[in-house]
């Protein structure tokens, strides 16, 4: 692995905005120095670059996390200070168009590598894991593919190698439209301050507060940089519009003896010959189950900055009075439920023991 931390060879980060910024600290927690550069944020002055010339000396790797439309005029500022000893990478929602910009700005002379961490700063603060990225190599850079992808691994990503193409093409059908659906119902005013809402809209609430938390430009950055969101848009309208049309029809068609969906459009497909009601529901245990551990990983990366808060004020790791706080509210959210108190008590014993394990790890 390619080692970031020698001397002379920090991370340069132009733009420390929201994702700038948190990249910073995720360099920062694996031990990697780094430098920023933003005229339009306040930069920590530890790690402030006075100028892109100042920031970029000395530095081994450069990141431009820029918005995707200012891609190209932050690389056109970045060449004069660039050799081809450093490696540039972007961190852009999309692909196509920062490869495109890169190719035509640094070229052959100084290696580069598009990248997408598909994290942001609202899943670090959640410290949800795995953090993975798309790494598009660029054709005769193969070196620059191989730095980058040790720097991420190294402050804990998993990388996936993917064609600009490729990665706008998956994003288009999932990012994108993602995004398009939850614009639309915070549009709609869907499930505002409403008192109660069912278990299946709780996803879809999470996905919408994530969109309220972006800023406006990766919005806009999704729907219109992607060369392929406008395609995806209008097959999902299209889909929309034939559904909203049968369910209208189908109110006017049926008669008072028609079965509830007599055309067999709506009806939801069986889950099996033997006994559907048992798969279904081992389905459902398992997708639970699967929650449950993603979120036991979640307070896992919690629990370990804590540990670190902790270490600053040198304090112990084991809080007996803040342990005994922790059971008696979890014994009293498990009444609440009508569940075994007890039993969700000795649950949480072993998630703290858990966490006491890994702060001292």
């Amino acid at each position: 692995m390619v080692d970031v931390s020698l001397p002379g060879g920090h991370v340069a980060v132009l733009g420390y905005g929201r994702f700038g910024r948190a990249l910073g600290q995720l360099l920062a927690d694996a031990g990697v120095p780094h430098r920023g550069y933003d005229p339009l944020t306040d930069v920590p002055e530890d790690l402030r670059a006075e100028s892109p010339r100042d920031l970029v000396r000395g530095a081994s790797l450069v990141a431009v996390a820029v918005p995707v439309p200012r891609i190209r005029a932050a690389l056109q500022d970045l060449l004069p200070h660039l050799d081809a000893s450093q490696t540039v990478f972007d961190v852009g929602s999309v692909k196509v168009g920062p490869a495109a910009a890169m190719a035509d700005v640094l070229g052959g002379a100084i290696p580069w590598v598009a990248t997408h961490p598909l994290f942001g700063p609202l899943s670090l603060a959640l410290a949800e894991r795995p953090l993975r990225v798309v790494l598009c190599p660029a054709p005769g850079h193969p070196a620059a593919a191989r730095r980058v992808r040790d720097l991420y691994e190294q402050i804990g990503c998993e990388v996936v190698e993917q064609t600009p193409e490729g990665h706008d093409r998956v994003m288009a059908h999932t990012h994108a439209l993602t995004f398009f659906v939850a614009k639309g119902m915070i549009d709609a005013g869907a499930g505002m301050d409403v008192p109660f809402a069912p278990a299946s809209f709780q996803a879809i609430a999470r996905t919408i507060e994530t969109v309220r938390s972006d800023a406006g430009h990766l919005f806009t950055a999704i729907a219109r940089e992607n060369p392929f969101a406008g395609e995806a848009r209008k097959q999902l309208v299209q889909a929309l519009v034939a559904i909203d049309r049968a369910l209208d029809a189908q109110a006017e068609e049926r008669g008072p003896d028609a079965s509830p969906d007599s055309t067999g459009r709506f009806v939801i497909p069986d889950l099996g010959d033997r006994s559907p009601e048992l798969r279904q529901t081992r389905e459902h245990i398992d997708q639970v189950d699967r929650e449950i551990v993603r979120l036991l990983a979640q307070r896992a990366g919690l629990a370990l900055r804590a540990a670190r808060a902790k270490a600053q004020l040198g304090a112990p790791v084991l809080d007996p009075s803040r342990e005994a706080e922790v059971m008696s509210a979890r014994r009293g959210w498990a009444d609440e439920l009508k569940l075994d108190a007890e039993a969700v008590a000795t649950v949480f014993q072993a998630i703290m023991t858990m966490s006491r394990r890994a702060q001292r790890g």
